[in-house]
């Protein structure tokens, strides 16, 4: 079987992560991933975990699939060897400033009457018609300018990120998206277009589907916050010998659960006998569930509450995750042989089809390694 998205040819003159991550998803679904590096190579080839030069951990997991050649866009041989691929690509993306791709030929505007049919995608950190649009931008900046670092922090000491690059990633998904619709768009109509994909506006719009709450209405009703989410009780909870995750939510699993921890009055009482008034007093509801969990074990408190259906899991770490039996034996964590890198884990794709193959077997390419196979 083939993916999805065989037969399409992205060339990726993406770096570092929301680039990478965009056409990690490309090449999963089937697409050919040609990756045009510097001479140096994508910095992200020495960034983690190292075993061999040039391969570390996270070029590894980001760019397996992909097809490796070297071009320096700086020069005049290097731009006419990209131009001669470009007739046979359907979709160009990178995730360079706008004053950048300019200075190098690959604006919009010098691809598009050679590829009027091309599907041109930009990653910038900023759009490109805001006053920011030459600004550098890297994943902690654009958390903190986009609000997540702030809604991160709430209920903390201090200001915080997100542990994983979550607007690079974030980002990188949504410009796939917008690619797959770019390219449904040109197979009905014949016309390609340019797509850009901002890490500003695309991260702020994430959190701000909730978190927007009462700035939705105009007068703001109450701040932009959502009071289910920033409650300070709202985290793992502490049992007798660990922690639990438990999302009581419904009606109905707030009766199920108070009825079984003894507090079936709080089911009448004023402050909670709504959803409404149960998310905007989300923490004194909480505190009980905390309080309650604190009298049996993990173990005991599992058999409790998936008896009577109410969502839990124990609080699992990522070795947790990487050694249970399940996730080897469903194939979502493999292990396969890299020509050069040696046997390596993979992590494979979430997404599942019934009558298309995703590929995540494929290795991440050294340096150059396509070059013949492409050029010629």
């Amino acid at each position: 079987m083939n993916g999805p998205l065989h037969g399409l040819r992205v060339l990726d003159l993406t770096g570092t992560f929301s680039g990478p991550y965009c056409t990690l998803m490309l090449a999963d679904l089937g697409a050919e991933v040609i990756k045009i590096e510097p001479p140096g190579g994508d910095i992200a080839r020495h960034l983690g975990a190292t075993r061999t030069p040039g391969l570390a951990a996270i070029f590894l997991n980001m760019n397996r699939g992909k097809k490796s050649v070297v071009l320096d866009l700086k020069t005049a041989e290097g731009r006419a060897a990209l131009h001669r691929l470009l007739p046979t690509a359907d979709v160009l993306v990178h995730n360079m400033r706008p004053r950048a791709a300019e200075r190098i030929g690959l604006a919009y505007g010098d691809l598009v009457e050679h590829r009027p049919d091309l599907v041109y995608c930009a990653i910038p950190g900023f759009r490109s018609d805001g006053p920011d649009a030459d600004r550098p931008a890297y994943d902690d900046v654009i958390q903190g300018a986009s609000g997540m670092a702030a809604l991160q922090s709430i209920n903390q000491e201090r200001p915080s990120y997100v542990t994983t690059p979550l607007a690079d990633k974030l980002t990188g998904l949504t410009a796939a998206l917008a690619i797959v619709a770019a390219v449904r768009h040109r197979d009905v109509t014949g016309v390609g277009q340019r797509v850009e994909v901002p890490m500003l506006e695309t991260t702020v719009a994430f959190a701000l589907c909730e978190q927007l709450d009462g700035w939705t209405f105009e007068p703001p009703t109450g701040p932009p916050r959502y009071p289910r989410t920033a409650a300070p009780n709202r985290r793992p909870y502490e049992t007798a010998d660990g922690h639990l995750c438990v999302m009581v939510y419904t009606g109905e699993q707030w009766a199920r659960f108070l009825t079984l921890a003894g507090r079936a009055d709080l089911l009448r009482h004023p402050d909670f006998d709504t959803v409404g008034k149960r998310i905007a007093n989300a923490d004194a509801l909480y505190a009980v569930v905390a309080e309650v969990l604190r009298e049996r074990t993990t173990a005991e408190w599992l058999a409790e509450l998936e008896r009577i259906d109410v969502p839990c899991a124990p609080l699992a770490s990522y070795a947790d995750i990487l050694s249970d039996p399940a996730h080897t034996a469903s194939g979502f964590v493999s292990y396969h042989d890299h020509p050069v890198a040696g046997k390596l884990r993979s992590i494979g794709s979430p997404m599942l089809f019934s009558a298309s193959e995703v590929a995540v077997d494929r290795h991440a390419p050294t340096l150059g390694e396509h070059n013949n196979e492409v050029l010629a």
